[in-house]
């Protein structure tokens, strides 16, 4: 009997997803009727023999894999596991011909570049054929793919130091941290070695005495994991000095006293990492309880995840968390990007320690969103930290910013838009062009109008594709002729621009941006 690891997921690094513009994103196709991913789900769980093999499962060859290369016969390995995906070319949102890129051979690498937050193990466990023989290229990767330095600690610290490997380039630029006592409380300090934004970039969990901290440096990942010297009570403060890169965590002793230690370092400690690729466990999730629901639209509520004791996450603007669930013996993964309690929060950083607010549109004929609709108050629900590429560094010296948001693609310009109007003195101009369907499809309305009369800086369009007889806005869909009438280049001016919505939207849009001269350094999208 072959050992099967029990790899976790939804694989590193992705975003709803976050990635440069020029990166082409997934096409979603129409699948045919009674192939939706609940339909797959059931027909997987039906006995039916998926692999071809009665149960049976095989070490599979370098020369056997490439023989399986047809539509009517397809295998794939994913991460030195070998799948029969044949059965699933029909209920594959991304159509058969993107599975057939990988259609015999290691198709781990096309998987991470689209399907990175897709639990495949659950989803094709009944299609798994068995493990490849020898090591490939790709599976050899399943040891950190990522530049890992492991800094010195300092003796102040208390720990033995790790395993010595190679000097880090630049050593002096690399985060570092101490950590100091009175008879009551433990301070820990990290020192990231250069300005960090207010919007946020840390995550510390502390649980049955154990601390994990996690700080994301742009496309770099610093953490913290020890298991502490002494018991201590589940509740953690954060305090950041942003312009000098100090973050401060105070844990309070359940006993006082002098700890001659901090305590035994545990996986990944004093780490720093390309949080691109992250740790190869997956991203590490803590249970959320749902506090309350509000409706937003006839089909959209913001949902208020409370975090668990012990737990402060600071959601930096433009990135996203992932929340699982199991439903019908499957996990299901989603990324949401979360937003603020309001357009404009009185503390961008704070407003996130306690609370994560989603603004998630339910979809009747959905899998993830009836379930998470169908959750009573006190009810849990599994949430990552934050992740994506996103970056505020290109918006420096921007004078016009431009959102172009489709339905629910608006979520994560929420957070933007505040950021800009607070903390960007060099952005004159934020410009929103909100596209949906109907009038009473579009979301916080009210507070975006309220906004733009109170703010000159802020401008919002909406435009409507299915509007009704009274409607006195903009109609139609994104073109060329709008996005030349709206997004205006003022001489002198330095504009960007960010895009989120649907696939096709996001796509088209971005084409269009293109044939406009705008740069691929002037665009951001946002992509799921």
């Amino acid at each position: 009997m072959l050992n099967i690891p029990n790899q976790s997921f939804p694989a590193p690094s992705s975003q709803q997803r976050v990635s440069p513009s020029a990166q082409s994103g997934r096409n979603k196709v129409s699948l045919k009727p009674g192939h939706s991913l609940m339909d797959w789900i059931r027909f997987a769980k039906s006995g039916k023999d998926l692999t071809g093999l009665r149960g049976r499962l095989m070490e599979v060859t370098q020369d056997e894999l490439q023989k399986h290369n047809k539509r009517e016969d397809c295998w794939t390995c994913i991460r030195g596991m070998v799948y029969n995906v044949t059965p699933y070319m029909d209920y594959h949102p991304g159509g058969e011909e993107e599975l057939m890129k990988a259609a015999g051979i290691d198709g781990t690498d096309l998987f991470d570049q689209v399907h990175r937050w897709v639990n495949y193990e659950s989803m094709l466990k009944e299609c798994l054929v068995g493990r490849m023989t020898t090591k490939s290229a790709t599976a050899s990767k399943e040891k950190p793919p990522f530049f890992a330095i492991i800094l010195p600690l300092s003796p102040a610290a208390g720990l033995a130091p790790p395993a010595a490997g190679p000097p880090p380039p630049n050593k002096d630029s690399q985060p570092r941290y101490d950590w100091f006592q009175t008879d009551a409380t433990v301070h820990l300090a990290v020192y990231t070695k250069r300005k960090i934004s207010s919007s946020g970039c840390v995550t510390v969990d502390l649980k049955a005495g154990i601390l994990r901290l996690e700080v994301l440096l742009g496309k770099l990942s610093y953490m913290i994991h020890l298991d502490l010297a002494h018991e201590v009570e589940e509740n953690v403060s954060v305090h950041t000095a942003f312009s000098v890169g100090k973050i401060q965590v105070t844990i309070n002793k359940q006993t006082r006293g002098k700890w001659t230690s901090l305590g035994q370092p545990l996986e990944f400690h004093n780490t720093f990492i390309f949080s691109l690729q992250l740790f190869p466990q997956g991203p590490f999730y803590r249970d959320c309880t749902l506090v309350s629901k509000m409706e937003v639209t006839h089909n959209t509520h913001v949902f208020r995840l409370q975090l668990p004791g012990g737990t402060v996450m600071h959601v930096a603007v433009g990135k996203h968390v992932y929340l699982k669930a199991i439903i019908e013996g499957t996990e299901i993964v989603r990324p949401y990007t979360p937003v603020d309690q309001n357009m404009v929060p009185v503390s961008s950083s704070s407003s996130h320690e306690s609370y994560l607010y989603l603004m998630i549109k339910v979809y009747p004929d959905g899998v993830f969103t009836p379930y998470l609709n169908s959750l009573q108050m006190g009810e849990n629900i599994s949430v990552s930290g934050p992740e994506g590429t996103f970056s505020l560094r290109p918006l420096r010296d921007v004078t016009h910013l431009y959102l172009l948001a489709g339905g629910t693609g608006f979520t994560p310009m929420v957070r933007l838009i505040s950021l800009a109007l607070r903390e960007v003195d060099t952005i004159r101009t934020t410009k929103l062009l909100f596209f949906n369907k109907q009038e009473e499809d579009i979301l916080w309305r009210c507070q975006l109008d309220d906004l733009a009369a109170n703010d000159e800086r802020f401008q919002v369009e909406y435009i409507l594709s299915e509007p009704s007889a009274s409607w006195t806005g903009r109609k139609g869909r994104v073109d060329e002729t709008l996005l030349n009438d709206l997004l205006l280049r003022p001489h002198g001016s330095k504009c960007y621009v960010c895009v989120c919505g649907p696939s096709a939207f996001t796509e088209q849009t971005l084409g269009l941006l293109k044939q406009l001269c705008f740069s691929e350094e002037e665009c951001h999208a946002f992509k799921g």
